[in-house]
């Protein structure tokens, strides 16, 4: 009965519950810098973070994805155990090692599993969007009122306005367009350049399907 509490427990404001195996993490005292405080627990079930948006987070690695398929099975674990109500988010790191995986991870957190994929650099990068996230509970978001949109939600704000060249304006009217993290994933340049123009397009599509330094 307490590990079925726990695995539905959300955290109160400006706090994040954490596994205790992130206890002594770059991850963790970027958090701590950024001002949330950490709640520790052994029985997340397979996620490694709860926020306090009622979302649960689940962060694949780069040693994670070269090691084998062992990520592909906690995954669907990760799909088929998660608490009830609570929104399930993947972050990836991605980067040049794992540049051969990220389309097949890509495909499987998205269309096979139906979950949101947030790609990172690595644990500093994900300890902002985290703190952005985080931060973000409790403030109004006038979008909302005009529309029932999943996308418009400070989660998805944060993790467009941490593109290069996408600020607050341009993220905004990218989640006016595109109603879900899929086709804004699958948009091609073309179709965004008319909302935000040449450069900061190829920046979004870029940051959606390229590691950093690719192509360079």
């Amino acid at each position: 009965m307490e590990t079925k509490a726990v695995l539905n427990a959300v955290p109160p404001y400006g706090h994040v519950i954490a596994t205790e195996k992130w206890r002594n993490s770059p991850l963790i005292q970027s958090l701590k810098g950024g001002g949330v405080r950490i709640l520790f627990e052994d029985e997340l079930g397979v996620a490694d973070f709860h926020l306090p948006n009622k979302s649960c987070v689940l962060y694949v690695s780069e040693c994670d994805l070269v090691a084998g398929n062992g990520y592909k099975r906690k995954l669907v674990r990760y799909r088929n155990t998660s608490s009830h109500g609570f929104q399930e988010l993947v972050l990836v790191e991605k980067t040049r090692l794992g540049e051969q995986y990220f389309g097949g991870v890509q495909k499987l957190v998205v269309l096979d599993l139906g979950l949101t994929l947030l790609p990172v650099g690595g644990q500093a990068e994900a300890s902002q969007l985290i703190v952005q996230i985080v931060h973000g509970v409790g403030r109004e978001n006038p979008f909302r009122r005009r529309t029932s949109s999943r996308l418009l939600d400070p989660l998805v704000l944060a993790l467009v306005q941490h593109v290069p060249g996408v600020g607050r304006v341009k993220a905004l009217a990218l989640l006016e367009r595109f109603s879900s993290i899929h086709q804004l994933c699958n948009a091609a340049p073309a179709q965004l350049e008319p909302i935000v123009g040449q450069a900061a397009a190829q920046q979004v599509h870029g940051f959606f399907h390229n590691p950093p330094g690719a192509g360079t």
